[in-house]
């Protein structure tokens, strides 16, 4: 009787201690954020398809009582703030706005950075990319477009934020559709790129539609094609690629998408937390309606998966960027 009330004794005492060990754990994830705000770093200027979609999370989750701070450092590509967010504390209040840009610069070995230093939280969009003129040019549409850059081997600019990343890539293949080289030029985010195209100091861009679209509105600047299989909701008039008999996927499909990450060594319970966070903002309503109307997809991709995307992204890319970006670029 003694040796058989001593077992359910240490039994009881082994299961208090498990349970007083994964305790705090529980409730650190349970409390977190608490009243500190999340700063969500977007590695490119304001006015960016991404600093737009991070600031519209932003005020979804403030109606939660969740305070998210963005927070825009951009150079090099996504390169200067996704640094910042690789190096930040691992707590679970900084997290980073990854893109395909910066992987493409992983891929290529321009940048320090590696993919293994960050822990994938959720994707936020998949875009897709248009080439955009100004109103005010030579060209109306992609037919006269590419008229003009034939007269003019070399000459035409196209704009692009970041290079050796997928803007580039269709910056260069637009050039070889029309069987000639363009240049292309590259600022630190969108917005700038769309102010210079609207004050006519590019001949083109290579953008989302939601980066241009108050410009699209206000009759500044005007996409004349899609770079995409399929004709974009948000813009039903405007053409592809592929349907005028040209191909722009010479080396197979690519990806353009952003998506969250945190330090690689948060703990996993507060990476969960993050998910279900920023999740609930990315596939609310709210979020979802501004995304569609940008042309923009939005799906419940997240941790592993998210990762698997992120690692199969970075190696089509690095492929490609091996057929495409000249030496020259890898400076």
């Amino acid at each position: 009787m003694q040796r058989r009330h001593f077992h359910k004794s240490l039994i009881a005492a082994l299961a208090g201690l498990a349970f007083s060990s994964l305790a705090p754990a529980a409730m650190a994830q349970a409390a977190f954020p608490g009243n500190k705000p999340i700063r969500l770093i977007v590695p490119w200027n304001a006015g960016g398809s991404n600093d737009i979609a991070a600031r519209a999370i932003s005020n979804i989750l403030s109606e939660q009582g969740i305070r998210v701070i963005v927070e825009n450092v951009p150079g090099a590509t996504g390169s200067i703030g996704m640094t910042r967010v690789a190096n930040a504390d691992p707590d679970g209040y900084t997290v980073g706005m990854g893109t395909s840009s910066t992987l493409s610069l992983i891929a290529q070995n321009l940048t320090n950075l590696k993919s293994e230093q960050f822990a994938p939280i959720a994707r936020v969009t998949t875009d897709p990319l248009v080439l955009l003129v100004s109103t005010k040019g030579a060209a109306t549409d992609i037919d006269s477009f590419l008229a003009h850059v034939k007269k003019n081997p070399g000459k035409i600019t196209i704009g692009t934020p970041g290079n050796n990343n997928l803007n580039h890539y269709f910056a260069i293949m637009t050039g070889r559709v029309a069987g000639t080289e363009i240049i292309a030029t590259p600022y630190t985010g969108g917005s700038k790129v769309v102010v210079d195209l609207a004050g006519r100091q590019i001949d083109a861009a290579v953008l989302k539609p939601s980066e241009s679209k108050s410009q699209m509105d206000a009759g500044l600047v005007k996409p004349i094609a899609v770079f995409a299989d399929e004709r974009l909701k948000a813009l039903p008039n405007v053409p592809t690629f592929k349907e005028k008999g040209m191909n722009v996927y010479p080396y197979g499909p690519l990806v353009q998408m952003a998506y969250l990450v945190a330090p690689a060594s948060t703990p996993i319970q507060i990476r969960e937390r993050l998910t279900t966070i920023f999740s609930s903002a990315i596939l609310s309503p709210k979020f979802r309606a501004l995304a569609a109307e940008g042309g923009a997809l939005v799906d419940d991709l997240t941790g592993l998966a998210l990762n698997r995307e992120i690692e199969t992204v970075q190696k089509s890319l690095g492929e490609v960027a091996k057929k495409v970006f000249p030496p020259a670029d890898k400076k």
